[in-house]
C-alpha cells in the first residue's frame, strides 16, 4: 500500500524504534537556562559555543542593522541583494581566516552543496570521511561524482585506498559534529597534495573555539591556504548568528560566484544579520577568556564523568559525547535528565551509526562551573537507568 497509509506506517516504525524526532518550542533566547513548555531547563544541547547568541552588543547590532538596512535582503547576491555590510563581513572573514577572499552563503548546508558541485563533475572521484556531515555527503551526490568513503579519521587507510588513483577532491569535517574529535588534517593535506586533489575542510565546529583568536582547526594544526585551499565555516555556532562562508583564493571565490548554484539561486543573508555577525566576530577574536573558560569546563566535565564510572568519547572540544549504544538507552537517559531539569538531546541513528546512540553534551562559555556540577549530579542519578536499559 502506498500513499498516506504508507507514511503513517513509516512514522510508527520510527516511534517503535526510538528514532522519532520531535521539535521543542523555546520561549526565550538561546542561553544556558531556557524556557520550554513552561519549564526552565538547564541546556547542554546548544552549539552557541562562545555564548554570543544573546550577547547584548550582538543584539544591539542586529537592531541597528535592521534600522539601517531593513530586514530582508530582497534578492540574491548577484541580483540586488549584496549590500555594503555583506561586503564588509566578507572582508572581515577573509582577514580572520588569513585568506584572499570569503564568500557568504545562507547556510552551511548550502555552502557545502555549492562548493562541491561547483568544483566536481560527473565521474570524478571524491573521498570523504565516513562520519562527515550530511551536507558534505549530499554535495558529493549532487555533483554526480564518484563518492568514496574512508574509515573515520584514518589517513593511512585513505592513502592505501587511493594508492596512486586520481582524486578530484578530499573533504572532511575539521571537528566532527557528533564526536567532537579532530580530523588528522596535516596527514590529509599531504595526501591531497600527492594526489593532486582539492582539500576541503568544513570547520563549522572549530572556528571560534580552536586556534589563535579562534581561527579554528587549521590554525590549531598550523596549516595554511596552500595546504588547505578550501575552508568552509558557519556563523550560527560559535559566532552566535546565522549563515556560512567559504574562504580561499580569489580564483576559487570567483569560480563559486559563477558556478555554485546554491549561491546564485537563493536570497542573500539579511543584511542586519551580517551587521550583527561583524560584532560577534570581533568579540570572538579578542575575548580569549571565552575559550579559556570553555577548556576549564571541558576538563571539569571530563574529570567528573570519569569519577562516575561513565565514559565520554575522546574529545578536547565543547562537544562531549556520552556513548550509550541503543536508541532506547539514549532516550531513557535524556528523559531522566529532563526530569532533573537538564536538557541534553539524545542522538540516534541515522545521524550516528547503529549501536552508537548517545547523549551529545555541548558546553558553552556561558555555562558556569556550578552548572556543570549540576549536570554531573543529574548524570549520577540517571546513570543507573542507562545501565539497566543498555541491553534493551
Amino acid at each position: 500500500m502506498s500513499g498516506p497509509a504508507e507514511l503513517h506506517d513509516e512514522l510508527e516504525r520510527l516511534r517503535a524504534g526510538d528514532r522519532y524526532r520531535r521539535r521543542r518550542v523555546l520561549d526565550g533566547p538561546q542561553q544556558p537556562e531556557t524556557r520550554i513548555a513552561g519549564r526552565t531547563l538547564l541546556s547542554f544541547s546548544s552549539n552557541d559555543y562562545l555564548g554570543l547568541a544573546n550577547h547584548p552588543d550582538v543584539v544591539e547590532a542586529l537592531r541597528a542593522g535592521a534600522a539601517r538596512w531593513g530586514v530582508g535582503s530582497g534578492s540574491a547576491h548577484l541580483v540586488c541583494g549584496h549590500s555594503r555590510v555583506h561586503q564588509a563581513l566578507e572582508e572581515d572573514l577573509a582577514d580572520f581566516t588569513g585568506r584572499a577572499r570569503a564568500l557568504l552563503f545562507s547556510t552551511g548546508y548550502m555552502a557545502n552543496l555549492g562548493v562541491i558541485s561547483a568544483l566536481t563533475g560527473r565521474g570524478e572521484r571524491l573521498w570523504q570521511d565516513r562520519l562527515n556531515h550530511a551536507s558534505l555527503l549530499d554535495g558529493a551526490r549532487l555533483s554526480r561524482g564518484i563518492l568514496r568513503r574512508y574509515p573515520h579519521a584514518d589517513a593511512a587507510a585513505l592513502a592505501s585506498l587511493l594508492d596512486g588513483q586520481a582524486a578530484r577532491l578530499i573533504a572532511t569535517d575539521g571537528v566532527f559534529s557528533m564526536d567532537g574529535d579532530l580530523a588528522p588534517l596535516p596527514a590529509l593535506a599531504r595526501i591531497a597534495r600527492d594526489a593532486g586533489a582539492w582539500l576541503l575542510v568544513d570547520d563549522a565546529h572549530g572556528l571560534g573555539v580552536l586556534g589563535r583568536a579562534g581561527r579554528g582547526t587549521l590554525d590549531h594544526c598550523n596549516l595554511d591556504v596552500a595546504q588547505v585551499p578550501i575552508l568552509m565555516g558557519t556563523l550560527g555556532k560559535a559566532f552566535g548568528t546565522f549563515g556560512a562562508f567559504v574562504a580561499g583564493s580569489d580564483d576559487l571565490i570567483e569560480t563559486l560566484i559563477q558556478h555554485a548554484r546554491s549561491y546564485i539561486y537563493t536570497t542573500a543573508l539579511p543584511p542586519a544579520v551580517a551587521a550583527a555577525t561583524r560584532v560577534s566576530l570581533a568579540l570572538a577574536r579578542r575575548e580569549d577568556w571565552r575559550r579559556a573558560h570553555l577548556q576549564s569546563l571541558i576538563a571539569r566535565l571530563r574529570a567528573g564523568v570519569s569519577q562516575l564510572g561513565l565514559t565520554l568519547g575522546e574529545s578536547s572540544t565543547p562537544i562531549q559525547p556520552l556513548i550509550l549504544g541503543s536508541s532506547r538507552t539514549a532516550v531513557a537517559m535524556a528523559e531522566a535528565l529532563e526530569r532533573e531539569g537538564i536538557l541534553v538531546t539524545p542522538i540516534r541513528p541515522p545521524t550516528v551509526p547503529v549501536g552508537t546512540a548517545r547523549l551529545r553534551i555541548s558546553l558553552t562559555a556561558a555555562h558556569t562551573e556550578a552548572m556543570v556540577d549540576r549536570l554531573l549530579a543529574a548524570l549520577e542519578s540517571a546513570s543507573a537507568l542507562a545501565i539497566g536499559s543498555r541491553s534493551a
